[in-house]
C-alpha cells in the first residue's frame, strides 16, 4: 500500500464535524502522540505488562499516521507529497551539515 493509497483509506472513516475540521485533527494527533510517548514512559518505568510494547506502539502509531492522513485531506496535499518535501529538506540539511540543532530554517 502505497501512502496515498492509505490517505484515501483513512479518509473513508473519518467522522468529525467539518466547521472543526484543523482544531479536533490537530489535538487528535497531539493526543495519540501523546499516546506513543505514554508507552515509552512505562516501558522505561518497566510498567507494559510483559512484551507487548511493539504491537500496542504499532497500534497508538498507525492513530497517529491517521490523523496525520487526515490533516494532508483536508489540506489537500497527498501524503506522499509530505514524504519527499520532508525527505528533501532533511538531505539539504544533512549535505550542509545541519542535520543538528534546532530550529526550522537550518
Amino acid at each position: 500500500m502505497t501512502l496515498n493509497e492509505y490517505q484515501k483509506l483513512a479518509n473513508t472513516t473519518a467522522q468529525y464535524p467539518q466547521v472543526y475540521a484543523f482544531p479536533y485533527l490537530a489535538t487528535g494527533l497531539a493526543s495519540e502522540a501523546g499516546e506513543v510517548a505514554g508507552l515509552v514512559s512505562k516501558e522505561i518505568r518497566g510498567d507494559t505488562g510483559g512484551g507487548e510494547l511493539n504491537y500496542k506502539l504499532v497500534k497508538e502509531l498507525g492513530d497517529v499516521l491517521w490523523f496525520v492522513a487526515q490533516m494532508a485531506t483536508e489540506l489537500e496535499v497527498d501524503l506522499e507529497f509530505i514524504a519527499e518535501t520532508n525527505v528533501r529538506k532533511l538531505t539539504s540539511r544533512a549535505e550542509r551539515g545541519k542535520i543538528q540543532g534546532s530550529g526550522d530554517d537550518r
